[in-house]
């Protein structure tokens, strides 16, 4: 590792290089009439020559951005006008796709620049001119290696190792200075082993002198990650996929999977997020490995199940080759790379809003639980039909560059346009229907008037009753099938409200099971709920368990989370599971979590995330944060340090159950 480098960015040090702009493009756009994709390449090339080109102390990947903000190109009028006539997702920009990176890496942005409409012609030749100025910067400081390199890349095919990460850094860091975000880093061990692989058989590098060149990789995708737009600090897309089948069912993990697992370990940093393609044929000696990161504290790898997934995924319409070549999003959706425009996190559904809607419109009328519980599943197929019926006509902002890197019309979507719909909260939906079946209709100890009213009060005046919902009453999460079965019928619901519908692009929508941010918005959608939860308590993240239930073990949380039919809902989403820091005493306790995770995917289980946490730890961080500024938590489909999160984020991390094994 190169030390001081490492300490320089981990100390924001490289921050001093950094400047803002005052322009107010969107005004001057405005006035000159510039269409949308006028203003985009105009800007892209503003930005590009404002760029100063900086080269750290022995950094062996360079660009680092110096301009540290993106003036928006539209007017806060002219949005308006354009969401009056549009549907527009998040902040109207590209986000979420995987490009093509191999194809332009391959071949050299003048090859490409051959087939460019006029506007990528001119997003490339920005690209050249702002590498160039890091070229004559090398000639400057004499570093006669980066003058080799920068000669040839981004122009010229990448002929080694090093060129091929350095010219993948120019082209991510070109599409998050164009204004696309959440930048993904697709199946990097797939199209970037070629190039390990001829090195290290010229006897160029070790492994070990690879591994090194790989840390400062990695470093780079931590040099700009705190000006990348996210919900909270962390939240920047910047997820990288390992393993996984090929085309033609052959295993992808290579050297050179392992050593990015062994270079994440090493630098401990929250960039870039390691997801794990598994299958039933993974050997444990892979999940250990993996799981070392789980000791490290760095919430990943995420791992996604093929054995689930691709044959999911072709159900959905995928053709093979693109199905077995699936990769994430920003998170843990499942996108396609180089031609799918999925908008995976268009939208999300709220179990417990269902749940909460029949609570109180139907429970008095109901004359048996089945009665009932339609009227659950009605609201659910409501929610989902107000969904799609309100995303129509759905525009993007277009993207010159990401077009380059598409192995499509990225202007007017992909091969694959489908939408995915978050499922938020199944296990407080699925918990509030035990107790209600339980207590109004089989014990009948409990009325539906008084128990709409004790849920309306908060439980104030029923401390009894609250008690018996938190803590004396079946939760998902036991391998108990009387709580279990609801949440494969809600999940089976969702997928059944969605199934046969088109949107406004000709594509699907996918029913999912993460939840993203709604663990918290959708929580405070609604007071308390019929499991015991109290008014202003989250849900629990993703495909999770409620943060209070009374749980035997992690094997009977996947037990239980494992039993949906997952390819009816395959937009992605995690079961997430905690353990507590103690537990990592030697390998042998990293070889049994490891074993955890092959239980998972073995039942059948999709996708998997852990965390390790130490909740006295994060209470000192919350008072003291200084003490504590490389402490990283998994947050929802992401890593962050803790201390840079809001405190409602830290407060649900420490609410959440530590497990041991």
């Amino acid at each position: 590792m190169n030390k001081r480098l490492y300490d320089f960015i981990l100390n924001k040090e490289h921050h001093k290089h950094r400047h803002s702009v005052d322009w107010d493009l969107a005004d001057e756009y405005s006035k000159k009439g510039l269409s949308p994709i006028e203003r985009m390449a105009d800007r892209f090339e503003r930005m590009c020559n404002e760029e100063k080109a900086v080269i750290l102390e022995n950094e062996q990947i360079v660009f680092l951005r110096t301009v540290s903000n993106l003036p928006d190109c539209f007017t806060e009028k002219e949005w308006a006008e354009i969401k009056s006539k549009h549907y527009i997702h998040e902040l109207g920009y590209l986000s979420n796709l995987s490009p093509n990176y191999y194809d332009t890496i391959s071949v050299g942005l003048l090859k490409k620049r051959e087939t460019a409409d006029e506007f990528g012609k001119r997003a490339i030749d920005n690209i050249i001119m702002l590498s160039d100025k890091y070229l004559e910067e090398a000639k400057k400081q004499g570093r006669a290696d980066l003058v080799e390199v920068l000669t040839h890349v981004p122009r010229y095919p990448a002929r080694n190792f090093r060129e091929a990460l350095q010219f993948f850094r120019i082209l991510h860091y070109a599409l998050w200075l164009e204004g696309n975000y959440h930048n993904t880093v697709g199946r990097f061990d797939k199209y970037i082993y070629p190039y390990l692989k001829a090195d290290m058989d010229n006897g160029i590098y070790t492994e070990e002198t690879a591994l090194e060149l790989l840390e400062d990789f990695f470093l780079s995708f931590n040099k700009d990650s705190d000006i990348y737009i996210g919900v909270q600090q962390g939240d920047n897309g910047q997820s990288m996929m390992l393993g996984g089948l090929d085309e033609n069912g052959n295993e992808v993990f290579n050297l050179l999977s392992e050593l990015c697992l062994k270079a994440s370990y090493n630098n401990k940093l929250i960039d870039p997020k390691i997801n794990l393609r598994v299958n039933k044929n993974t050997p444990k000696e892979r999940y250990t490995l993996a799981s070392h990161l789980t000791k490290a504290g760095l919430g990943f790898p995420q791992y996604s199940n093929d054995d689930i997934v691709i044959p999911a995924l072709e159900k959905l319409g995928y053709e093979h080759n693109d199905a077995v070549n699936y990769t994430v999003a920003a998170c843990w959706e499942f996108i396609i790379p180089n031609v799918g425009a999925d908008v995976a996190n268009i939208a999300a559904m709220s179990f417990p809003k269902a749940v909460d809607n029949a609570f109180h419109k139907s429970l008095k009328q109901a004359k048996s639980f089945d009665e009932f519980f339609l009227c659950v599943k009605n609201e659910i197929r409501n929610a989902s039909n107000d969904i799609c019926d309100n995303i129509k006509d759905l525009w993007f902002v277009p993207s010159p560059f990401m077009n380059v890197l598409m192995d499509c019309d990225i202007y007017n979507g992909g091969k694959y346009n489908n939408f995915g719909i978050h499922g938020t909260g199944i296990a407080t939906a699925a918990d509030s229907l035990v107790a209600i079946k339980k207590y109004v209709f089989e014990e009948k100890s409990i009325s539906a008037e008084d128990y709409i009213k004790a849920v309306d009060e908060d439980f104030a005046n029923s401390p009894e009753l609250l008690h018996k919902l938190r803590f004396e009453t079946t939760k998902v999460g036991n391998n108990d099938d009387y709580a279990d079965a609801f949440v494969v019928e809600l999940l089976d619901t969702f997928a059944d409200s969605l199934e046969g519908k088109t949107n406004c692009r000709g594509g699907k929508f996918r029913a999912g099971t993460g939840s993203a941010m709604y663990y918290l918005w959708h929580a405070n959608e609604i007071g308390a709920s019929p499991d015991g939860r109290r008014k202003g308590e989250p849900f629990g993240t993703n495909f999770s368990v409620s943060l209070f239930a009374d749980i035997k073990s992690p094997l009977t949380v996947i037990a239980s989370m494992s039993k949906p039919h997952f390819e009816r809902a395959i937009n992605g989403g995690p079961l997430t599971l905690e353990f507590h820091q103690s537990l990592f005493t030697d390998e042998e306790s990293v070889e049994k979590v490891g074993m955890v995770v092959k239980a998972f995917i073995d039942r059948g289980g999709h996708q998997l995330q852990l965390n390790t946490v130490n909740r006295e730890t994060m209470l000192d961080a919350q008072k003291h944060p200084e003490n504590h500024k490389q402490l990283v938590v998994r947050i929802w489909g992401w890593s962050a340090y803790f201390v840079e999160l809001d405190k409602e984020y830290q407060d649900h991390v420490i609410a959440r159950q530590a497990y041991s094994v």
